[in-house]
């Protein structure tokens, strides 16, 4: 069995355990799910953070990479105009 298995099984495994001992837990019921919802929704949370995180830092990347594209382009344009130019010198 390849470890990745392995460790999806223990993740799936402890995550059963913690909500099987949540729902039998002595509270009562309407306890237990307002205990659930609430640590669900900080996960949400938690997700979206780290989501808008990635998204921000993608976003980061993107723009570096468009100005450095940006930058090469001028310079290109500007070589190119330079050996136009002397082209043209060497003509005459």
């Amino acid at each position: 069995m390849s470890t990745g298995k392995v460790v999806l099984g223990v993740i799936a495994g402890a995550a059963t355990g913690a909500l099987l001992g949540i729902l039998f837990a002595p509270a009562k019921g309407a306890v237990t799910r307002r205990s659930i919802l609430r640590k669900g929704e900080r996960e949400v949370d938690a997700l979206k953070d780290k989501f808008s995180d990635f998204v921000d830092s993608i976003t980061e990347r993107f723009e570096k990479v468009k100005d450095d594209v940006t930058d090469l382009i001028d310079d290109v344009e500007s070589k190119v105009e330079e050996v136009e130019k002397e082209q043209k010198a060497s003509k005459k």
